[in-house]
């Protein structure tokens, strides 16, 4: 793995026997595409009014089309559907991943005849051919796509069944090569139109190869490197199988998986990672994929007190980050210019017990922390201790009558109000009382 910052390449290295590239897909390299996963579903109009010349450049435009796609069960499918007088399903999703058999298989393809049957084809593709996870039908999750390839003569009542198609998710993309009627083909294909539908002469038919193929690309693009759990420092890379066959393994510890962790990254730096496929049997294009790291966050990002009284304050902080913080130091002093002092916690401790403060005074509390960087990190909090209450002194409570007390005379203004939940003698009674620090003034206590 090579590590440098702003580039990231993962080597992915296949083991086995070196053999010579043999197929068609490998013959183009510099063409494969390993972007996408995808069912696809060629519907090919090849009933009487297509000529055998038009069937035939047909074909060629589809094996053009198709070339540069990975194919295989986790990537491309293909599966073609001729229309006839009776509709006829050339090839299922499941029977070729490999481009040899496909280009084989498109060249023994021969015109049907008859009628232009739309609609019985089009209700085989639906309760068939593009059922998700039916049996040789199209995998469950993985986009759909249908493309109809018609001359436009006469196609039958083909809106009802492809709206319905759109509605269960499946993407539709027709190519007239005659005089189609528009208005239909555009209501029936995916939106926007001006990308999913296509008028071309069939002499001319291989100019809409580049663009109908990245059409399809859009609409089947797999993310299959994508970039997880981002911190400032880290990052963790995960991707879809890229080396099929179960002949490969992956040279990045664990040996099997299909994710790494990238460690040792610097804060808020933009990245590119590349996964590099190094195969002996077919060219993978490396995948790509960019991100940025996360501004450091240092410790205390939050300083609160959680416990107080006249003498004493519990001062908390956070998030702990005890592999990178050498101690924390809590300087507290009263303000506006009392005398600082000074506690020292370890890098595990999240709060610390201020002792010996006056009360119903107010205090600067600030906690920093030693970073192994050199970095420091500060944070300060205002807090009032809390007010002394005089004590209560030479209070007698003195029966009354059966129901109520009076106590005995005390000075001072109301300061605070207190429940005795049980007396001795008046048995289980709550007894309110208050107390005062100025004269001279009776207040009673009454039971309720």
């Amino acid at each position: 793995m090579l590590l440098m910052e702003g580039w990231i390449t993962l080597i992915v290295v296949l083991g086995g026997v070196i053999l010579r590239p043999t197929s068609t897909q490998n013959a183009i390299p510099e063409t494969v595409l390993n972007c996408c996963e995808g069912d696809i579903l060629f519907l090919l109009d090849s009933s009487g009014s297509v000529s055998s010349y038009e069937h035939y450049h047909m074909i060629q435009f589809l094996s053009q089309l198709l070339q540069p796609f990975s194919l295989g069960p986790d990537q491309v499918r293909v599966a073609l559907l001729q229309v006839g007088t009776e509709p006829h399903l050339e090839f299922g999703f499941e029977a070729h991943s490999t481009h040899r058999s496909l280009q084989g298989a498109l060249s023994r393809i021969a015109p049907l005849q008859g009628d232009t049957n739309t609609e019985a084809a089009l209700r085989l593709a639906r309760e068939q051919v593009l059922v998700p996870g039916g049996v040789g039908g199209a995998r469950a999750g993985i986009p759909r796509v249908l493309v109809w390839l018609t001359d436009g003569v006469q196609p039958g009542a083909v809106e009802g069944p492809m709206i319905q198609l759109k509605q269960e998710g499946v993407a539709i993309l027709a190519v007239s090569t005659g005089y189609g009627d528009y208005q239909v083909l555009r209501e029936v294909v995916t939106q926007p139109d001006n990308a999913h539908l296509y008028f071309v002469d069939i002499d001319h038919v291989s100019i809409i190869t580049k663009d109908l193929r990245g059409a399809i690309i859009e609409l089947i693009r797999a993310e299959r490197l994508q970039v997880r759990d981002v911190t400032s420092s880290s990052a963790v890379l995960q991707w879809r199988p890229v080396l099929s066959g179960g002949t490969g393994y992956y040279n990045i510890p664990p040996g099997d998986s299909t994710w790494a962790e990238l460690t040792g990254l610097r804060e808020d730096t933009w990245y590119r990672a590349t996964l590099e496929p190094q195969s002996n049997v077919d060219f993978l294009k490396p995948l790509s994929v960019n991100f940025t790291t996360l501004p450091e966050v240092l410790s205390p990002t939050t300083v609160t007190v959680t416990e107080s009284n006249t003498s004493s304050l519990k001062v908390s902080w956070g998030p702990l980050q005890p592999n990178s913080v050498l101690r924390y130091e809590v300087e507290y002093g009263a303000l506006p210019r009392g005398e600082v002092r000074v506690v020292t916690a370890g890098p595990d401790q999240s709060s610390a017990i201020l002792t010996q403060l006056q009360p119903n005074t107010e205090y600067l509390v600030t906690v920093s922390a030693l970073h192994s960087t050199g970095r420091q990190r500060a944070m300060s909090v205002r807090v009032c201790t809390q007010e002394e209450l005089p004590a209560l002194q030479d209070l007698e409570l003195t029966t009354v009558g059966s129901d109520s007390v009076q106590d005995s005379p005390w000075r001072g203004t109301v300061l605070h109000c207190t429940e005795l939940l049980r007396s001795r003698n008046l048995g289980p009674r709550v007894i309110q009382f208050c107390l005062s620090t100025q004269e001279p003034d009776y207040s009673d206590a009454v039971i309720e």
